[in-house]
């Protein structure tokens, strides 16, 4: 299963990819993990020890007692060092760190490759709020964008694309009623931030594509929708994880 699920923050795509993997860990049994550490300083896995410690720690999350496990892969003091790092060397991190995860030795040998934001955010974050990555620099995130996008392709052609929306007023109340540690997205931006979202998602050139709305929805409906707009896209290789893990 290879998944890419993007959205301006506080949209829920950390929730419904804990969701995602969680399902897809009873449909299929092994272990079903998601990348969800593209904005900057959060660019590390949680820091754990081993596959169980960090479930619990996403379980702990998930039921309101701990931390969003994306934002503790460093230390408070090493995230400080990470914000203190000029443009150029944020952008350079953030370059190699995108390309490690689309090589054929880590990408196309996975069964399961579930991306959070990653190239999509890097495109509309990076000229906003990092200070690189502007149309005609170098460093353009727009022509990244679309090299990730071909990869992906390449070694996954059966990658579906997911974009998760939220309204703006809902964004808003999620922002101050639980505001994320570093948050990036800013009150006078949302629709702006919003727009661009869309804006990538109708020019992705990964075809395999739906999209999914949280306002109103509960995590468990969410899920569901999920299923229901998935199902057309799952492989036949998933398929026969699926039965294979109902005959154990």
């Amino acid at each position: 299963m290879h998944l890419i699920l993007t959205g301006c923050e506080y949209v829920g795509t950390t929730t419904l990819g804990w969701a995602i993997s969680q399902w897809a860990k009873r449909a299929m049994g092994g272990h079903h993990w998601f990348h969800d550490h593209w904005k900057i300083p959060h660019v590390n896995h949680p820091a754990a020890a081993d596959l169980a410690t960090t479930d619990r720690l996403y379980e702990e999350w998930a039921a309101g007692k701990g931390p969003d496990p994306t934002t503790i892969g460093l230390s408070p003091e090493e995230r400080k060092q990470f914000l203190a790092l000029s443009p150029q060397l944020k952008e350079m991190f953030q370059r190699y760190h995108m390309d490690y995860h689309v090589r054929p030795s880590f990408y196309k040998n996975m069964p399961d490759h579930n991306i959070i934001g990653m190239h999509v955010d890097e495109a509309i974050y990076a000229p906003l709020y990092y200070g690189y990555g502007g149309p005609g620099e170098y460093s353009e995130r727009e022509l990244y964008l679309r090299y990730i996008e071909e990869r992906i392709i390449e070694l996954a052609p059966h990658t579906v694309n997911v974009l998760v929306k939220a309204r703006p007023d809902v964004i808003r109340r999620r922002m101050k009623s639980e505001p994320h540690e570093n948050g990036l997205v800013k009150d006078n931006d949302i629709e702006q931030i919003l727009q661009r979202f869309e804006e990538e998602y109708e020019r992705s050139l990964i075809r395999n594509k739906f999209t999914i709305d949280t306002s109103n929805a509960t995590v468990e409906e969410s899920l569901e929708e999920f299923l229901s707009k998935f199902e057309p896209f799952i492989t036949d290789t998933d398929r026969s994880r699926i039965v294979a893990h109902k005959n154990v």
